[in-house]
């Protein structure tokens, strides 16, 4: 390979690239968030500086079903969001992730800092109810319940519409070949190009399991505020740099 050819690679290895060129499209992805508050020593531990935890100490605990993600493929996602503000513009600080594909683990790190392990979650409807878990080296750490498409609780598209349009924000960290820091950033993310097809609230419930290697429950949950279920297409486009630590 000559230089060009290296430098028109979207991703390593070489002889078979993990993941392709974005930007990135979805569609019918699927989402159940339990909404809950927390501790906020907990949480203000969990954040990192610069950004501010909403003074409600409320944490989102998030199942997402991606059926259809091009360049990635069929897959499921579940993990921890923590509202916030950057320099007084909210946002979500996303702190741990856990899937089961390896293109969107391996792209997600590489290319925005998202969090991402891999895990065995699930989010299935089960009669009437809407439910997730998510095992993590064949222990469950965690379980989300809540009625499913409650129609006289359905939920304004217009209210999902502008919590998918705040500001996603990751804690990006690559180290060099030293071991020493490369990369050390905050990363803001915007959602595009969504497409609302459907929004329901309904009770909800939530269990989190102490483990060590996936630690959900360091964010105990203290009073659960309600559900929310949501299917929408959208496009996950490029990222940029909100903070350096190396350079401030």
């Amino acid at each position: 390979m000559n230089k060009k050819e290296i430098l028109a690679l979207p991703s390593m290895p070489a002889a078979s690239p993990s993941y392709p060129r974005g930007p990135f499209r979805f569609i019918d992805r699927e989402y159940m968030i339990v909404i809950y508050e927390s501790d906020p020593v907990a949480i203000r531990h969990a954040v990192p500086e610069p950004l501010i935890p909403d003074p409600s100490n409320l944490v989102f605990y998030e199942w997402i079903r991606m059926p259809d993600s091009s360049g990635f493929g069929d897959y499921t996602e579940s993990g921890v969001v923590i509202p916030c503000s950057f320099k007084g513009e909210p946002c979500s600080f996303i702190a741990q992730m856990y899937l089961d594909d390896d293109p969107p683990i391996a792209g997600g790190r590489e290319i925005w800092g998202f969090p991402k392990k891999y895990a065995d979650p699930k989010l299935e409807v089960a009669h009437d109810t809407l439910t997730g878990t998510l095992h993590y080296a064949g222990q469950r750490v965690a379980m989300g319940t809540m009625g499913y498409k409650f129609e006289d609780q359905a939920r304004d598209p217009a209210k999902t519409m502008r919590s998918m349009q705040k500001l996603q924000v990751l804690l990006k960290l690559i180290p060099d070949v030293d071991g020493k820091p490369k990369i050390a950033q905050l990363v803001g993310v915007n959602l595009t190009e969504i497409t609302i097809k459907g929004s329901w609230s309904a009770p909800a419930r939530l269990h989190l399991v102490p483990h060590v290697n996936a630690p959900v429950a360091d964010l105990p949950v203290k009073r659960i505020i309600g559900g929310r279920h949501f299917i929408a297409d959208l496009t996950l486009p490029w990222g940029r740099v909100l903070h350096d630590y190396l350079k401030e």
